[in-house]
């Protein structure tokens, strides 16, 4: 491999949305250590006008077409990956808007949590430009030590120490796993960049490196059988940091699945569509299921969430661009609903001390405007029309369809239905239970600001999705020449027993 860090003025641009937000990061820390008693509402807002500087950049890149790769194609800059970044970027912001009022609650480091979540939202940048093994391992172990702090900030919590050694102890096993899998493949391909294995057949070494890979990845997205660290994660955490595991990296991870199994796995999709269908399979049964069984928010929406990672897999599995096409709409749906469900358990946490779902009874009456904005949501979830879960739904499954994938849509659909019951509980408790204390419940500015977003985003692409579908086909424009292998022919040298 000729690398070389020698870069031009032009190859430097490329790299101008991470330059920026590390410039950023700098000056967060800076102004927190010389400025002690600055509120940390400045801070958050210093952080967020940082990362819009940094948004403001991907969509000029975006509307003007700015791509290129660096470093021997280590690093790419592509449509694909500028979805992703605007993504991660933009769910960082909302993340950071929602933790203003919660960071009230922290007596240590309020400042630092603003710059490791920043942090975190850096490292995945790098992620969706990562092209090569090396680069995925770095710029996921980045990303993932900010959330090794970050799940475990609530020091004097019981629940949150043992979220952050759970979460720390499962994602260095990870991080093994990745490790080993990649010296696998490097020692049977000896190349690290994906478009560079020329693969013709499965070794078992080859074999043994991806599956491992898989695993590493399947722990950031939250899939079965890598999801046991999700529940217990995402209860003990502080709320906002959960809303960020919920969303951002399991972006990140997605759009390094992508360009490893339709770049460097492409010819061998026979087999691996088989694990795909596996794993999707058990992520929205398993979710579903014990979702039912759930008293408390968090616990629900993380049942929930592996669940909906199951759908995402779906189009993962259908192996051609359209199934992209639909990963990419179907994480947009996820973020916005999801997002908001979060916010809301923010704001009811902190306004009555509980997450527990019994707790939610009469909140109808108490907020009516968080009810409906959590009825919103769960439909969304669940994939009711006009909302916007329908639609990633209904465009994930004619993906399917056209691939005859007619046993995976149909444990779906079943699993959309089992959703709907657990939705529904909490819907029930809303608006039907009476409310414990009929005190009315405040809702602070910046709290109302992301459910205001997330409501826009939940009803604007159920009603009128077209620009965001013409959006996500621009983004996986680079699978446009994919080779759609038909599932029930395996090519021949596929297999070297």
């Amino acid at each position: 491999m000729n690398f070389s860090l020698t870069m031009s003025p032009s190859d430097l641009l490329l790299l101008l949305p991470e330059i920026i937000l590390t410039a950023w990061l700098c000056l967060i820390l800076i102004v927190d250590f010389s400025f002690p008693r600055l509120p940390n509402e400045q801070l958050a807002y210093l952080s967020i006008a940082g990362l819009g500087a940094t948004l403001g950049c991907l969509v000029w890149f975006n509307i003007g077409g700015v791509t290129g790769a660096l470093f021997a194609n280590m690093f790419v800059l592509d449509r694909m990956a500028l979805f992703f970044k605007m993504f991660i970027v933009g769910s960082t912001m909302l993340v950071i808007l929602a933790s203003i009022d919660y960071v009230h609650r922290f007596k240590f480091f309020r400042g630092e949590y603003y710059f490791l979540i920043v942090m975190s939202a850096l490292g995945m940048m790098f992620m969706a430009s990562a092209n090569d093994l090396l680069s995925v391992f770095v710029t996921l172990e980045f990303s993932t030590f900010g959330f090794y702090v970050l799940v475990a900030y609530l020091r004097e919590d019981m629940a949150s120490n043992e979220a952050g050694i759970k979460f720390f102890i499962l994602g260095v096993f990870a991080a093994g796993l990745l490790a080993y899998g990649i010296s696998l493949v490097y020692g049977e391909t000896g190349q690290l960049v994906f478009s560079d294995m020329k693969l013709t057949e499965v070794t078992p070494g080859l074999a043994i490196g991806f599956l491992l890979i898989f695993g590493a990845l399947g722990f950031k997205i939250g899939a079965v059988p890598f999801h046991s660290w999700i529940p217990d994660t995402y209860h003990g955490s502080p709320t906002p940091v959960t809303a960020f595991l919920s969303i951002a990296p399991k972006g990140a991870a997605f759009a390094i699945l992508l360009r490893m199994f339709f770049v460097a796995l492409a010819t061998f999709k026979p087999i691996w569509v088989l694990l795909l269908v596996a794993a999707s399979v058990l992520s929205m049964t398993y979710g579903n299921i014990v979702a039912i069984a759930q008293k408390n928010m968090k616990r629900l929406l993380a049942y929930s969430g592996i669940a909906q990672i199951g759908n995402v897999l779906i189009g993962l599995a259908a192996g051609t661009k359209m199934g992209n096409d639909a990963i990419l709409f179907y994480l947009l749906t996820y973020f916005f609903a999801n997002l908001g469900a979060f916010a809301i358990i923010i704001a009811v946490s902190e306004a009555i001390g509980s997450e527990e779902i019994d707790d939610y009874s009469g909140l109808g009456r108490r907020s009516p405007f968080l009810a409906f904005s959590m009825l919103i949501f769960l439909l969304s979830l669940a994939g009711v029309p006009p909302l916007a879960g329908f639609i990633g739904k209904l465009y994930i499954f004619i993906a399917a369809m056209k691939e005859g994938l007619y046993v995976l849509i149909t444990v779906g659909l079943i699993n959309i239905v089992i959703s709907m019951y657990y939705y529904l509980i909490v819907v029930k408790k809303m608006y039907i239970s009476e409310p414990h204390d009929p005190s009315r419940i405040r809702v602070s500015g910046p709290i109302k600001a992301v459910l205001y977003v997330c409501l826009a985003g939940t009803l604007i692409i159920g009603i009128y999705p077209q620009p965001f579908t013409d959006w996500v086909v621009s983004a996986t424009m680079m699978f446009s020449g994919l080779v759609d292998v038909p599932l029930t022919a395996i090519p021949p040298a596929v297999i070297n027993p």
